[in-house]
């Protein structure tokens, strides 16, 4: 993959060895046949940064029932990632278990696109979602002044399972629609004759948006 570049949607995740606060990692084949949601962060010991992995952490065992780990990064040597740790376990009373990637020569975030110059020397808020092929799924990022919503981004995981298992697709807000609710979209007719059943077959505004109880 040329390494000035962002990764793209559909994509591999690039294979990568990096040093984290759990060890040597190799990535993705360390999460092969799961999904895994990399994020990185702009450093240690900073507010907002803390605000993210704590509410991570606290709903860490609800990725983990959707078969999904978790693996963060900063720019920052692993020492500090240790000593960060340490103290949000101390001062919050949060134990941090997920690992996170000490990237302190860059070559991770050059290879990822983490860090926007207009925005500093620091990594953004990125995110990664990749599914168990290691295929990226998707892509999110946010600057540093702003915090992710981790109730999102395990909506979403859901969302793929959802589509990938029934072969849908997935509404806005879902499962809160204000059109459909729960429920989920039929993908779009592919002929006339197709069209036509799916009228008779599922609840449609038009045939070209149908949708159904899973």
């Amino acid at each position: 993959m040329d390494e000035t570049r962002i990764p793209l949607i559909g994509e591999k995740f690039p294979e990568l060895e990096v040093q984290t606060t759990h060890g040597a990692r190799k990535l993705p084949q360390d999460f092969k046949g799961k999904w895994f949601v990399f994020f990185s962060h702009p450093a240690d010991f900073t507010p907002v940064c803390t605000t993210e992995f704590v509410a991570f952490q606290k709903r860490y065992d609800e990725f983990k029932k959707l078969n999904c780990e978790l693996i963060g990064l900063s720019i920052d040597q692993v020492f500090s990632h240790i000593k960060w740790v340490e103290w949000i376990k101390e001062n919050l009373k949060v134990d941090i278990q997920f690992p996170i990637i000490a990237d302190d020569t860059g070559n991770v975030s050059k290879k990822l696109g983490l860090i926007h110059p207009g925005k500093g020397t620091n990594t953004v808020r990125a995110v990664f979602i990749v599914d168990p092929d290691g295929v990226i799924r998707a892509i999110l990022y946010y600057p540093q002044e702003l915090g992710r919503n981790m109730d999102e981004i395990l909506r979403m995981i859901k969302g793929f399972q959802v589509s990938d298992k029934n072969g849908v697709a997935i509404p806005a807000n879902w499962p809160e629609n204000e059109l459909v609710g729960e429920e989920v979209i039929i993908p779009p007719a592919s002929d006339v004759k197709a069209a036509e059943e799916r009228l008779k077959k599922y609840e449609c505004f038009d045939w070209w948006f149908c949708h159904k109880k899973l």
